[in-house]
């Protein structure tokens, strides 16, 4: 079976830990335990999350002051690089030796024109205490947004219309390789000068991951999308004494919800997305689960008809 696991950047750095090296290799690491034993029955293409990254990477370089900052697409190039890295060399270590694991770094078209440019949503790095979001948006003109009960820094998040380099991706999935691809949702570039022209540049957004791999997934004709986060399910009236996790539901259930834009509504839109466009069913839910998602057994299991007795 061709499964597509989107790995969520919280999954690999917790929103309760510091972003430091290591707490994220150990994330890593057992996110490639996890991850090694689909592979080790399926084709798997890998997609990972860069919030918490690229914030930080952001700050890291607001904080040199000499030069202008690098943009986010170059800084989300760096993400993959690393995020790439990590992953490819971890997975590497607990797969048989026979295994090949490669790293792809992935662009992916957007319309300049895109409504999301002037209506910042994607939340990237760091927590903030209200004082402190306020203090770092006076101070850097960024657009901060409430996150739970912290604050974060938001960005221009734009829908892919293109994943390039397919032709890359289906030759190594086709030769037996792990094909980690589109990390942070790949780093987004847009057409630009008169009807026709062919050359792109990279513009300054980050693309939302879940929608990107189920872009991807559908283009590689995948036969099952799992979007694995750091909560065991979607949950409807999060946060309220009538929480309640989804089992298994279609996509048609999901639409009648609201979700939180830039949290699980991209999740529940991808997984709705890859369900319609190809029968296929999509899963959502905790990494540490990966197996019994795969099975049926945990996270929000999304068909295109419900089964019966179902919730």
């Amino acid at each position: 079976m061709k499964v597509v696991v989107a790995l969520g950047g919280n999954a690999l750095l917790r929103r309760d830990q510091p972003p430091t090296a290591e707490n994220q290799l150990e994330n890593i690491r057992a996110a490639a335990v996890q991850l090694a034993r689909v592979a080790e029955q399926h084709d798997l293409v890998l997609t990972h999350g860069n919030g918490p990254q690229v914030g930080l990477l952001a700050l890291q370089a607001a904080a040199y002051d000499k030069v202008a900052a690098y943009p986010l697409d170059v800084l989300g190039a760096q993400t993959d690089g690393m995020l790439g890295y990590l992953l490819e060399q971890e997975l590497a270590n607990v797969l048989p030796a026979s295994h090949t694991v490669t790293t792809l770094i992935t662009r992916v078209e957007v319309d300049p024109a895109d409504p999301a440019f002037s209506h910042p949503s994607k939340p990237i790095g760091p927590m903030y205490t209200k004082a402190e979001s306020e203090h770092i948006a006076s101070e850097r003109s960024w657009v901060m947004a409430a996150d739970g009960a912290a604050f974060r820094r938001v960005v221009a998040s734009p829908a892919p219309l293109r994943v390039l380099g397919l032709q890359a991706i289906r030759w190594l999935l086709e030769h037996g390789a792990l094909v980690i691809a589109a990390g942070g949702g790949g780093i987004p570039v847009a057409r630009t000068g008169a009807s026709g022209d062919k050359r792109l540049h990279g513009v300054s957004a980050v693309i939302d991951k879940d929608l990107c791999t189920s872009l991807l997934a559908r283009e590689i004709q995948a036969d099952l999308l799992i979007i694995a986060t750091d909560v065991p399910a979607v949950y409807i009236d999060w946060g309220l004494p009538t929480q309640r996790a989804l089992g298994h539901v279609t996509p048609e259930d999901l639409a009648m919800h609201h979700f939180v834009e830039g949290s699980m509504g991209p999740k529940v839109e991808a997984a709705r997305g890859f369900v319609l466009a190809t029968g296929k069913p999509a899963v959502i839910g905790s990494l540490d689960q990966i197996e019994d998602m795969l099975a049926g057994h945990a996270g929000t299991q999304v068909y295109l008809a419900k089964a019966s007795g179902a919730v």
